[in-house]
């Protein structure tokens, strides 16, 4: 508190107006630290006319907080003299700008690689679709982290940390984090691989093992599915790529398939006549290929004659296809009725002995 007391004491007239100076430094870039990132993003985007898009720019924050930043790097640089700062002081004001600036632009580079950003959507409308969505956020993933991973080591070296010492370091514990990390790992490759061969993108139906659903984001370590029971599951990329997937989505026609078992005394007149009507009346669908309708006697069973109908219909979606299917039932019920034709049924006869 004397210390404190007796400083205070030694600052003369000349070292008070210094100071004023150096508040009004750091209130000065404060002020205008948003005019100035807002002229700078501007010149950049002269065809921008939307101050509001202007200002949601990924750099117009990491701008902001540099120029903040700077006006006290500035004013402790111009109380330097005045205060006789020491060295030691200097270096550490020095260190912490390079410090929180390198953090902030590394922030608003990685901000740049988001589907928010304007950059992302410019690159979009350039690949004309050629690269699916989730091909492109993955890749989009990879960038930002390596801009992160960059703005660390330039941060561990600001701070005078030896790399070498570091790596050395890693060197030794990498083994223990080897063997602690080899799921990790193997998800990671496996999400690489999983990114190359496309199987799957966001938004598909899939099926993997026992889970089924809608692909909602693939990331590096798992793949998230939306089930059909509006649950979440995160599957390992390490299980997907070991795994049979069925994706649903890459369907180009879905089977209609039906076995009718007719009872055994129905005229033969009838069944070739029940055959053709029901033929005619898929061909006479417009979500029916005409060239996969199958409409046969299949095999004579113990208990009736089996008449096979299978068909291919464009409907591929789940939702329409049992629309579809549930119309063709309801016609093929008319016809047997019109038609006085009886399904069989599964019976026995039990004999008692007396």
């Amino acid at each position: 508190m004397n210390q404190m007391i007796r400083l205070i004491e030694n600052i003369t007239a000349v070292q008070v107006i210094d100071i004023l100076i150096a508040i009004g430094i750091i209130l000065l870039f404060r002020i205008f630290s948003g005019t100035i990132s807002y002229i700078i993003i501007r010149m950049f985007k002269i065809k921008e006319k939307k101050a509001k898009n202007i200002r949601e720019s990924a750099f117009y924050s990491p701008l902001k907080v540099f120029f903040i930043i700077l006006g006290f790097y500035l004013a402790v640089v111009f109380l330097q003299e005045p205060l006789r700062l020491t060295a030691e002081v200097m270096i550490v004001a020095y260190k912490a700008f390079v410090i929180i600036s390198t953090i902030a632009f590394a922030k608003g580079l990685a901000e740049s690689f988001t589907p928010k950003s304007s950059l992302y959507k410019k690159i979009k409308q350039r690949t004309s679709g050629d690269v699916q969505d989730s091909m492109f956020d993955f890749a989009l993933k990879i960038i930002r982290a390596v801009i992160y991973i960059i703005a660390g080591f330039i941060t561990i070296t600001t701070l005078g940390v030896n790399l070498n010492g570091l790596v050395a370091g890693l060197g030794i514990g990498g083994v223990i984090f080897t063997l602690a990390a080899q799921d990790t790992a193997k998800n990671l490759f496996a999400g690489v691989v999983v990114f190359l061969d496309k199987p799957f993108i966001v938004g598909d139906w899939i099926q993997v093992d026992t889970f089924e659903g809608t692909v909602e984001d693939i990331t590096f370590r798992s793949t998230r599915i939306r089930t059909f029971e509006n649950s979440v599951v995160n599957i390992p990329n390490a299980i997907i790529s070991n795994a049979s997937i069925i994706n649903w989505s890459k369907m180009e026609k879905r089977r209609y398939r039906l076995n009718l078992c007719i009872e055994l005394d129905t005229p033969l007149e009838k069944l070739e006549k029940f055959q053709t009507r029901v033929e005619d009346m898929l061909q006479a669908r417009d979500a029916i290929y005409d060239d996969s309708i199958i409409v046969k006697f299949d095999t004579i069973a113990d208990n009736g004659l089996n008449v096979l109908i299978c068909s291919f219909t464009d409907s591929v979606d789940y939702n329409s296809y049992i629309a579809e299917r549930e119309d063709i039932n309801y016609k093929i019920m008319r016809i047997l009725k019109e038609e006085n034709i009886e399904l069989a049924y599964d019976t026995k006869t039990v004999q008692i002995k007396k």
